[in-house]
């Protein structure tokens, strides 16, 4: 995350004006005798006074000249005079912009850390549009349009698309941390074939190497817990042309669901558009949704193997072990798969998925 900045910042500023006042009556002239000396117009000398007018780089020379208080004092003065003033202004803007930031899951963000406790409600929206790397709300939301965003939705539990953003932000922070060569096809199938291999093991020891061997293919992987109101299993997505990132919720918290997810994903990567953030979210189906959802059962599972096994009819506790160690993939994945298929209900031999649940 962005590290927090602590710098002092004081509520007020000397204009040049102020301090040029002070000058003309130590010196005991008037300000039209100023001007006479500066070559410049009394108009001019009296709207620097009032704050009305800069003091150029030009101005603050001459007044070097005169006053014997040197260029860079002057100029420091107004830089520092203006910016108190533009900071001034942005306050009451972002004081105003309190009610968007409050879309957002802001008491979440804040007691997972992720942002810092405000001060006060234009802090808030301040240290909300540093969380997501943008100057302003304009720039924010146009952030947001670019996301090609192609994803379903369950009917009962839509996504709060300002949580997903904020969950989507927290991928690309997480990403950024992750060195990634450089993206290759080829590498990256074999590391999917490596991955299926893992997972036969725990799912909470195997995420550093998950991980290790995505990066190397140019993919950054992600475990993020969910935000606010999102009922989605993950996302993949393109950060540049030579990374990609595949971004996961644990949502059901099963082995079966975690893989079958994030072989999911990594069918989008393979198959379809670099435009588009692919987001796994249960309820209808998209022709890219339908690739990707059968490209990732063949990949577990063959389609004639599990046909074989199906028409066995045999779904005991020791078959479905036996032939999950047949297929080198864990016992859980079997039952999903059957269970998706209506061959047993979604109660039985769920004590073959292994559970974990975040720390």
């Amino acid at each position: 995350m962005p590290q927090e900045q602590h710098i002092f910042e004081p509520d007020y500023a000397l204009s040049p004006g102020t301090f040029l006042e002070e000058s003309l009556d130590a010196m005991g002239i008037s300000a039209r005798e100023l001007a006479r000396r500066c070559g410049r117009s009394a108009k001019l000398i009296v709207e620097i006074l009032s704050g009305k007018a800069p003091v150029e780089p030009e101005t603050a020379l001459q007044f070097e000249k005169v006053t014997n208080v040197n260029a860079t004092v002057w100029l420091n003065l107004e830089s520092e005079y203006r910016l108190h003033l533009a900071r001034q202004l942005e306050e009451v803007k972002l004081s105003d912009s309190f009610s968007w930031a409050r879309e957002f899951p802001l008491r979440e963000l804040q007691e997972r850390g992720i942002i810092a406790q405000p001060k006060d409600n234009a802090d808030c929206v301040r240290k909300l549009l540093q969380f997501f790397g943008v100057a302003g709300i304009d720039a924010c939301e146009a952030s947001f349009a670019s996301y090609s965003i192609a994803y379903r939705h369950s009917p009962s539990f839509q996504t709060d698309k300002k949580s997903l953003y904020a969950w989507l932000r927290l991928g690309e922070v997480e990403a950024d941390a992750i060195d990634c060569k450089e993206f290759d096809r080829a590498t990256f199938l074999k590391s999917l074939t490596r991955l299926r291999a893992l997972t036969v093991e725990s799912v909470d020891e195997v995420l550093p190497q998950i991980e290790s061997i995505c990066s190397r293919a140019g993919v950054a992987f992600v475990l993020a817990r969910p935000l606010g109101k999102m009922a989605l299993s993950g996302i993949s997505r393109w950060l540049t042309p030579r990374k990609a990132l595949i971004q996961q919720t644990m949502r059901h918290k099963a082995n079966d669901h975690f893989w079958f997810t994030f072989f999911h994903e990594a069918a989008h990567l393979l198959l379809h558009s670099r435009k588009t953030v692919f987001v796994v979210d249960p309820g209808a189906n998209t022709t890219e949704e339908e690739e990707a959802n059968r490209w990732a059962t063949e990949f577990l599972i063959p389609a004639a193997e599990l046909a074989r096994f199906v028409r066995s009819g045999d779904f005991s506790e020791e078959a479905v072990i036996e032939f999950a160690s047949e297929q080198g993939i864990a016992p859980g994945i079997v039952v999903g798969q059957l269970q998706k298929r209506d061959q047993i209900t979604y109660r039985q031999l769920n004590n073959l998925k292994q559970r974990f649940a975040w720390e």
